[in-house]
């Protein structure tokens, strides 16, 4: 295995280990503390920063995307879940939280255009595969 696609699944797996551990604490956690809508967008952050990891686990084993790419919808991928999912998950405390995060709104559309620009760029680096025919 190549050193990026082994830093990007060895990357996926440790966040994924982590996105359980919100996961259930979203579940059971947050029940007390926080609203039923709080704990639906907390929810929001976990889904999508799954989608991410196992995204993240499928290009760490394909060995055909260009190194390029690979390590660019990486980089996306990975802004996308801290900007995207962790804003959400702060957003979802602000309840509880002992600081404003109220600035924080805006953050979590960029971290989605994140990933966005993320998946152009994987779909950008498999069409300019050369193709066997």
């Amino acid at each position: 295995m190549k050193k990026l696609n082994k830093k990007i699944v060895v990357t996926a797996s440790f966040l994924a280990a982590i996105t359980i551990l919100l996961g259930a604490f979203g579940a059971h956690g947050l029940k007390q503390l926080v609203s039923t809508e709080a704990i639906t967008t907390f929810e929001t952050g976990v889904r999508y920063q799954m989608y991410h990891c196992l995204a993240l686990l499928v290009i760490g084993f394909v060995t055909v995307i260009p190194k390029k790419s690979l390590l660019w919808t990486f980089r996306f991928f990975l802004f996308g879940i801290l900007l995207f999912s962790g804003s959400i998950y702060l957003l979802a405390l602000k309840d509880v939280l002992p600081f404003n995060v109220g600035w924080l709104g805006p953050i979590t559309p960029i971290g989605g255009l994140f990933f966005i620009v993320g998946w152009i760029r994987l779909a950008i680096g498999l069409l300019t595969l050369k193709q066997d025919n």
